[in-house]
């Protein structure tokens, strides 16, 4: 089955068959689904495997010329190397490092401001569980957990002091926190970010038929017969074990899923939440994919339709104890 672009909510599939496409079990990754062809439709198929941001990344694309598609995937590591060293948390000499070491950062790039400007929006649109601002509360959780001890309450009180969004100053001249000891964490974001920039890279150089895995899935247009882009939901238990296909054109497609330590903490409450065992979102773009499965990850169920409901195109499923759930949103499968 093939997900498209579309408005027409009276088109969408039932609810039974999109639990079908996405799969039934709790816990899913995304990973490519390769064919066994070496060419398609008079092009070449190129691929290069990787990291990016710290994880496993694969470009895979198809070009009727090798070398110029080997330059163009150079190409696109060069942009990813670029904004990693925007946005990397372990290289200390990265924007973002300094940003959380100074609290200030002075002539940041447009790509920090277009993000940071991106999370603050989300923050909005999440009503507060998406925080990019959660770092310091990070940084104390995970110093404890490698001592095994429980954060005395009034350090867990001042890491809770120190997270709030809206308390990013973004300017042309400058980025500031507005007061010392903030820091940002991008992790919920960036992924996503690094692959629409890289996506729109090579639609720049008239690529038309890519599978980008940055850390989170993005397809542009189909392979070059017309064919959709399979992309599996892999159970992590078994990492070998696909346990469902999807087949999409032009969508990005993002899983959220803490392991045992809750990487992924709840800004206002200061813990980690195990709500679902993974959330995964389609949208039109990676950044909204990644931000809104983060978001998601943090949001009580009742609240899940009406989050997912203020974006135009996203379709959501959250696999947790009680089974499987989907809410979708400006859609249409075929």
């Amino acid at each position: 089955m093939t997900l498209i672009p579309g408005s027409a909510r009276s088109n969408a599939i039932p609810r039974r068959r999109f639990l079908q496409l996405l799969g039934t079990a709790a816990g899913c990754l995304l990973v490519p689904q390769t064919d066994a062809s070496g060419s398609d439709a008079g092009s070449l198929r190129h691929e290069w495997t990787g990291t990016a941001l710290g994880a496993v990344a694969n470009i895979t694309l198809f070009h009727p010329d090798r070398g110029e598609a080997r330059s163009i995937i150079q190409a696109c590591l060069a942009e990813i190397a670029r904004l990693e060293a925007e946005f990397s948390l372990f290289r200390p000499d990265s924007a973002l490092c300094r940003l959380n070491r100074d609290g200030v950062l002075e002539y940041p790039s447009l790509d920090m401001r277009r993000l940071l400007s991106e999370a603050v929006r989300f923050g909005d649109f999440s009503d507060g569980h998406f925080d990019v601002t959660v770092q310091p509360l990070w940084r104390l959780l995970a110093a404890h957990r490698a001592a095994r001890t429980v954060p005395p309450q009034e350090e867990l009180q001042a890491a809770l002091a120190l997270i709030d969004y809206q308390r990013i100053d973004i300017g042309v001249r400058r980025i500031r926190f507005a007061q010392p000891g903030m820091a940002v964490t991008l992790n919920g974001i960036a992924q996503g970010y690094v692959t629409d920039r890289v996506a729109e890279l090579l639609r720049a150089r008239g690529i038309e038929h890519v599978l980008l895995d940055l850390g989170e899935m993005r397809a542009l247009g189909p392979k070059p017969d017309g064919r959709p882009w399979r992309i599996g939901v892999r159970d992590p238990v078994r990492s070998d074990h696909v346990l469902q296909e999807l087949d999409v054109i032009d969508w990005a497609v993002a899983t959220s899923a803490a392991g045992a330590d809750l990487n992924i903490l709840d800004p206002r409450k200061g813990e980690g939440r195990a709500l679902y065992s993974s959330v995964t979102v389609v949208a039109p773009n990676a950044t909204t994919a990644d931000a809104l499965s983060t978001s998601l990850y943090l949001t009580p169920p009742d609240e899940v339709e009406g989050l997912v409901g203020k974006s135009s195109q996203a379709a959501a499923l959250l696999a947790g104890p009680g089974g499987i759930r989907v809410v979708e949103n400006g859609i249409v499968f075929l």
